[in-house]
């Protein structure tokens, strides 16, 4: 049964178009990484250790705020 569904959905053609757009995109990405990764370096300096810590409390208040709602 589930295979008679998604043959009515994916086509060759919508098969053909979604790899060629997957590969495209992936091409497109890497492009403009490269082409932003020097003004990242400058402009973004320690920004990754930033969010590390932005993220560890946000999940450190979540849980605060779970274990006091809970009490």
């Amino acid at each position: 049964m589930m295979f008679l569904m998604s043959s009515k959905m994916f086509t060759t053609g919508r098969i053909i178009f979604a790899s060629c757009f997957v590969i495209a995109f992936i091409i497109l990405m890497v492009i403009s990484y490269k082409k932003d990764a020097k003004n990242n370096k400058k402009h973004y300096q320690n920004a990754a250790l930033y969010v590390a810590i932005g993220i560890v409390v946000a999940i450190a208040l979540l849980s605060l705020s779970k274990l006091l709602i809970k009490g």
